[in-house]
C-alpha cells in the first residue's frame, strides 16, 4: 500500500502520538510531520485513471511467496568505514565517490553471487529500490504519503562481477542510481498512458526474482531507531518479505 518512506512516517507519527499522551501533553495527536494526501499526477494527466480491467478477479491474486528464510549480518561502524575507503581506492576516479551504502550493497551482491556460483557466462543484475518523490519533476516531498518507488538495476556478467573489485561494483550500482531520475520520469509517464495493475509475484518473477539477481530495499536514512512505544529503543529492525 505504501512505501518505506510513508510506512516509517506512519510508524513515527504513531510515536509522537503515544509520547505526547504519555507525558500528558495538552494535544497529544499533534504530529512534527503532517502527511500530504494530494494524489499526485504529471502535468497533463489525470486526477482519474481508468485501469483495464472491470472485475476485482481480473486483477486480483492471491500470492504465495513461501517460506521467509532470514539471515542477520551486523556490520560495525568501524568495518563500514574500511569497507567504503576499500570501494573508493577501487573504484580508481576522483569525480565518483562511493557512499557506505553503496559498498556495502557490492558487497552483498558480490557475495550472494558468489555462493549461488552460477554460469560464468550469464547475467546477474542487482536492483536497489530508491524513494522516487526527490526524483519526480517537480520533486514531491517526503510527506507525501504513497508508494513513489523507483528501481536502480545494474546489470553485468557473472564473471565480470566476480572478476572485478569490490569498488568496480559499488562505481557501477553508484552510477545507475544517479541517472535514475530520468528514468523514474519515463516509468511515471509510461504507467500514466497505460494504467496498469501488476499481480503480486510477478513483479518479483520478471525482474526482482530474475535468476542471478538480487534487491536491495530499505535506507539508512529511515528512522528505524526513533519510533518508541513504552518499551525502550529497538535492538534490531525486520521487516519480513518486504526487504
Amino acid at each position: 500500500v505504501v512505501d518505506g518512506t510513508s510506512f516509517i512516517h506512519f510508524v513515527s507519527a504513531l510515536s509522537e502520538i503515544f509520547r505526547s499522551e504519555s507525558e500528558g501533553s495538552e494535544n497529544p495527536t499533534r504530529i512534527s510531520r503532517v502527511p500530504l494526501y494530494k494524489m499526485y499526477a504529471p502535468e497533463g494527466y489525470g486526477p482519474v485513471f481508468k485501469l483495464p480491467h472491470l472485475e476485482p478477479e481480473e486483477f486480483i491474486v492471491r500470492y504465495d511467496p513461501g517460506p521467509l528464510r532470514e539471515r542477520i549480518f551486523h556490520f560495525s561502524p568501524d568495518s563500514m568505514a574500511r569497507l567504503k575507503e576499500k570501494a573508493n581506492e577501487e573504484c580508481g576516479t576522483e569525480t565518483q565517490v562511493v557512499s557506505s551504502f553503496m559498498a556495502l550493497s557490492g558487497l552483498v551482491w558480490k557475495s550472494i553471487t558468489r555462493a549461488r556460483n552460477p554460469p560464468a557466462h550469464e547475467n546477474t543484475a542487482c536492483s536497489l529500490l530508491l524513494n522516487a518523490r526527490p526524483r519526480l519533476d517537480p520533486p514531491l516531498s517526503d510527506n507525501y504519503f504513497g508508494n513513489f518507488l523507483g528501481q536502480a538495476r545494474a546489470v553485468c556478467k557473472v564473471e565480470e562481477l566476480l572478476g572485478r573489485s569490490l569498488g568496480w561494483a559499488a562505481g557501477i550500482l553508484t552510477q545507475e542510481v544517479k541517472k535514475n531520475t530520468h528514468e523514474v520520469m519515463a516509468l511515471v509517464k509510461m504507467i500514466s498512458d497505460r494504467p496498469m495493475v501488476v499481480p503480486p509475484g510477478l513483479e518479483q518473477a520478471d525482474v526482482y526474482g530474475a535468476a542471478n539477481s538480487v534487491v536491495i530495499g530499505g535506507s539508512h536514512r529511515f528512522d528505524m531507531y526513533g519510533p518508541e512505544f513504552g518499551l525502550g529503543r529497538a535492538a534490531a529492525v525486520r521487516m519480513g518479505y518486504a526487504n
